[in-house]
């Protein structure tokens, strides 16, 4: 059960749901999880800065249980996402960051109780 939260100061006119979608399916490969357990969210018209530049960037937190827990994982994993944004949106690698957070079973809600017990 995936988490993917996109925050960005781009305009929400680059985020349609084709991107959501397109967002979804490739995440949800890159971690080896089905697309109906995967959650997403994209906060677009952000005052942000990376790197010290209000350039367009994106801010991207990936939580997820069993799959980011190693620096193989996610230097796999980041490969990856970082190709399909700067594909989709035409950012240089420089204005993107990833930040993984490994989950546990039991800090994931579902169905009146946590995943542990699903």
């Amino acid at each position: 059960m995936p988490f993917i939260d996109l925050e960005s100061n781009l305009p929400a006119s680059k985020f349609p749901e084709e991107f959501l979608k397109k967002l979804c399916s490739t995440t949800a490969a890159v971690l080896g999880k089905p697309e109906d357990r995967m959650n997403l969210s994209v906060k677009p018209g952000l005052a942000m800065l990376v790197a010290g530049s209000s350039s367009p960037c994106i801010l991207l937190k990936v939580s997820a249980i069993g799959v980011t827990d190693t620096a193989e994982k996610n230097k796999e994993n980041s490969a990856q996402i970082f190709k399909f944004l700067t594909e989709e949106l035409g950012l240089g690698e420089d204005r993107i960051a990833i930040r993984f957070y490994p989950l546990e079973p039991w800090q994931v809600g579902k169905k009146g109780t946590v995943m542990t017990f699903l």
